[in-house]
């Protein structure tokens, strides 16, 4: 029997669901969710594998203007995604606004195929979403236009079909029982910083960098120590909260996820510490995995 193997890169503009889908098709929960944009920071490979294919999905940032060395560095990991990719994945919100000419210019140089996802569709009529999968059609990029709803899994098995017809036969470049190349502690990290995105409010989240010091299993239980970086020690104040109590909500969730995920008791402490202008200092980009060299 044929065994399929390849790359396939998801990309689109902040919000658009990305981190969503990629959930839905791997059918676990591993990157990171929140309403706030640039949640997904790193490019993120999950690995989908059945007996007769292993497709490695990138979850890559939103597609942004950057701001800061930060965002420069993301928008590279969405470059690097592209490269080596047999297959591309564009995102689209239906109720978005993604007639941009910038962006269109940027889609115009992947020279990957492409198939093009219309998120976001439930609820809309018939005529709302023909006019919407025309806007995309005319743009003379996708190999398909594919509607879907990543939230509620609509159409994803279609999608997957539509995926297959594209990716080489080829031995599978991972473990079959392997569900990302991220470490635990990457898992860990993101966990934690998925729970402050949702609970805080302005630049916080933005600010916010999450590192594990210690991660140490044991048969029944793992010991976790985190840091939380800041950028100023104002945000450091309100990450706390009074008497601590708000960091103690994010520890308290964190460590009913993290749970969740790794299938054991999980015994988390957290510190919070102030390193300034972190995001655009190449060094410490680089200690926090953000730069390659």
């Amino acid at each position: 029997m044929s065994f399929q193997a390849g790359f396939v890169s998801i990309i689109g503009k902040p919000n658009v669901g990305k981190s969503t889908l990629l959930n839905a098709l791997l059918g676990e929960k591993l990157s990171i969710i929140s309403q706030k944009a640039q949640t997904t920071r790193h490019r993120i490979k999950g690995i989908l594998n059945a007996p007769e294919y292993q497709i490695v999905f990138s979850d890559t940032p939103g597609i942004i203007n950057p701001k800061y060395k930060l965002q420069g560095n993301m928008m590279k990991f969405v470059n690097e995604s592209l490269q080596d990719s047999d297959l591309v994945v564009f995102m689209a919100d239906f109720d978005e606004r993604n007639e941009e000419e910038e962006l269109f210019e940027k889609l115009k140089m992947i020279q990957t195929p492409m198939i093009c996802l219309l998120n976001k569709i439930d609820g809309v009529t018939q005529d709302q979403l023909m006019a919407k999968v025309n806007f995309w059609k005319d743009m003379n990029l996708f190999k398909e236009i594919i509607p879907v709803s990543a939230l509620n899994k609509f159409n994803i098995d279609a999608l997957l079909k539509s995926i297959l017809s594209y990716l080489p036969q080829g031995a599978p470049y991972y473990d079959q029982d392997q569900l990302t190349d991220r470490s635990e502690r990457f898992v860990a990290s993101e966990i934690i910083r998925e729970k402050i995105m949702v609970r805080y409010k302005e630049e916080i989240p933005y600010s916010v960098q999450v590192e594990i010091e210690s991660f140490k299993e044991e048969p029944k239980i793992i010991h976790i120590h985190a840091v939380i970086y800041v950028l100023r020690d104002s945000q450091k104040q309100i990450l706390i909260g009074k008497g601590g109590s708000a960091i103690k909500n994010v520890g308290i969730a964190s460590r009913r996820e993290l749970e969740q995920f790794f299938k054991k008791k999980i015994f988390l402490q957290t510190f919070v510490k102030v390193k300034e202008d972190w995001r655009d200092n190449s060094r410490t980009l680089k200690e926090f995995g953000y730069e390659s060299e």
